[in-house]
Parts: structure tokens; sequence; C-alpha cells
């Protein structure tokens, strides 16, 4: 693809979304540090419904601590892999007040040390909570940049490479947010709705649908 192809391609994605954000629920970088966690595997939606109930009980490391292995446990056990994600947000949780005064460090290298949390949620704690032009991959971007041919790569990690290569910084900040949201709703996995979709003219997809 080439490059005023990406150009008008995210040119439409902001205009249609100029100020795009995650979906999951947070009013604090701590909770999406832990929203982002618990998502692994999960649908943002079953995130938000386990979340109401954890934040309004634990809205701080310290407060979650308090609750303990057990009561992170009855707020999400309706999500995937529940054990193990909470014993994550609690090993977080005192590292956080053990090396970080309570406060998620701005810090990429100190957010990917942290347990559970791996680059991608790195990167979207990076760029949702504190704007930095960071592209985390998950299968719907990897799903998209492929599919489109807008940036493809093999792996997430080759594909987050090539977008920030050619994404121009204008566009970095928002571009995780417009190719998730593009992937979740039109470019779906099984019959993406090209019919529907505002860049089809754009995209070098072969096997479009109506």
């Amino acid at each position: 693809m080439n490059k005023l192809k990406r150009l008008e391609i995210l040119s439409r994605l902001r205009d249609n979304d100029p100020h795009p954000t995650t979906e999951l629920v947070f009013n604090s970088p701590f909770e999406l540090l832990i929203a982002v966690l618990l998502s692994a595997q999960a649908t943002d939606v079953s995130v938000n419904k386990a979340t109401i109930g954890l934040f309004g009980d634990a809205p701080t490391p310290a407060a979650m601590l308090t609750l303990g292995v057990e009561g992170v446990k009855r707020h999400i056990k309706t999500i995937g892999l529940f054990n193990t994600k909470a014993v994550n947000v609690i090993k977080t949780c005192q590292i956080l007040i053990d090396q970080h005064q309570g406060v998620v460090p701005e810090n990429r290298e100190a957010l990917e040390a942290l347990p559970g949390v791996g680059r991608k949620t790195a990167n979207v704690v990076l760029n949702t909570a504190f704007g930095w032009p960071t592209i985390a991959v998950d299968t719907h971007i990897f799903r998209v940049a492929n599919r489109t041919n807008f940036a493809p790569g093999k792996n997430v990690d080759l594909v987050e490479q090539k977008l920030l290569k050619v994404v121009p910084a204008e566009f970095k900040v928002d571009c995780h947010h417009w190719l998730i949201l593009h992937g979740r709703y039109t470019c779906i996995a099984r019959k993406p709705r090209c019919g529907s979709c505002l860049i089809e003219d754009l995209c070098e997809y072969r096997d479009k649908t109506e």
C-alpha cells in the first residue's frame, strides 16, 4: 500500500471519529492498568461489568490489596483466566506500592516488569493514560493491518514496527483506537462488512464481501 492511500485511510478514520478512546471504563491510570490486565482473552464488555464493582470497592492499589486475591476473584470470576489474573492484580498492586509510591509509572520498562503486563498492555497504558504515540497491536489490529495491506507483518511485533514506521506523527496517538474499533465492528474476523466500510475503496483485500 502506498503512502497516499494510508494518509487517506487515516484521514477518513479521523474524520469519522475525531476523539477515539478505549471502550474500557476507567477513572485513573491505575484503573486502566488493571482493566487492560484483565482484558486478555476477554471482551471489554465483560471486563467493564466486572470492574464496576471491583473499582467501586478498590480504586487504588492499597485498597485492592485489602481485598486480597480471593476478594479480587469474587469480582472477576466471570472473566476468563480469573484465578491467574487475580494473583497478578495483587502482585502488581504490591509492586506499585513498594516501588512506585502507589502510582502507575509512565515508563515502559517499569510497566513491563509488572506481573501479567506485556508489551501490548504497556503500550495501551502509555497511549491511553499518558498520551504516548504508541500503537498496541492486538488480534483486531493485526487482522486489519494485514487484510487491508496497510501494514502487513507475520506477527504482532512486526506489524507494530511497520505501523510506527508508516503512520505519520499527527495520527500516531489515535491510530491504535481507530484500527481496533474498525476491526471490532467493521473489518470483523469471519466476514468483513465491506459494504459498510468507509475505506473499502482504498483497502487492498481481494475477497471483499457485499
